[in-house]
């Protein structure tokens, strides 16, 4: 289901990103720029990141999204 238009984010994508341990909702907008645009999505997508967690979608260690960006040189 797709859960931001303006950004085309899927739940799937969300639950992805919840997998490699992106812990709270600052960190998913970091990522996936859910909410930034029209804002409308803000509930939805908190609603999808806590059912990915409530699944087991976050990683043991909780590593930060941000932790999993390159490094352009």
């Amino acid at each position: 289901m797709i859960v931001c238009v303006c950004r085309k984010v899927s739940d799937r994508d969300i639950e992805r990103l919840a997998r490699t341990g992106c812990a709270s909702f600052d960190e998913l907008q970091m990522e996936l720029g859910v909410a930034t645009c029209c804002g409308r999505c803000a509930d939805c997508a908190r609603h999808a990141l806590e059912s990915a967690h409530r699944r087991g979608g976050a990683a043991a260690n909780h590593n930060s999204c941000a932790s999993n960006e390159l490094a352009v040189a």
